[in-house]
């Protein structure tokens, strides 16, 4: 394997999950070059990817298909947070949710349809059909947080999307 595939190998495996753009800033290659090394290292098996919402995410092949669709949503600042939250408490309101993350309540529905549609999070209503959220595999999940360190860029987009948010919101 030349030193370059070591490099992309090697950054995918500290950072499960990657985001191709995210992939090219941290190694500091062309995102052609990139795009030539992973290539071969996808054939040869070396790594594995998977599109979730809009984005090619790349991985170790030793993650299995729930634990990469965590890792892709734990990569964005917004999900996590309600996750970590989520974990912290334990159960929460939508409503308060939002408010406690001071995020739009559609950008809290955005991500928790993903992070239920993934078996992150489960909606339980009560006898009056108001929904409670709940972890759904919340030490699974604890373990998979502690693999995810957020880029300055990754953080910078989720910002700049809640910013928007705010603004339409308004």
């Amino acid at each position: 394997m030349t030193e370059t595939r070591t490099q992309i190998a090697r950054y995918v495996e500290s950072r499960p999950g990657v985001h191709f753009n995210d992939l090219v800033r941290g190694s500091g290659l062309a995102p052609g070059q990139v795009q030539y090394h992973l290539r071969d290292l996808l054939g040869e098996r070396q790594l594995t990817s998977e599109q979730l919402y809009g984005k090619t995410h790349y991985y170790p092949p030793e993650y299995d298909e729930w634990e990469r669709s965590a890792l892709a949503l734990l990569r964005r600042e917004t999900a996590r947070d309600v996750l970590v939250t989520l974990l912290e408490r334990e159960t929460d309101r939508p409503a308060r949710l939002a408010d406690d993350l001071g995020i739009a309540r559609s950008t809290l529905e955005w991500h928790v349809d993903h992070l239920v549609e993934q078996e992150l999070v489960e909606k339980r209503r009560d006898a009056r059909n108001r929904v409670t959220l709940v972890p759904a595999r919340p030490e699974a999940t604890g373990q998979l947080l502690a693999t995810v360190t957020p880029s300055f860029p990754e953080r910078m987009v989720d910002r700049f999307t809640r910013l928007v948010d705010d603004l339409l919101a308004d």
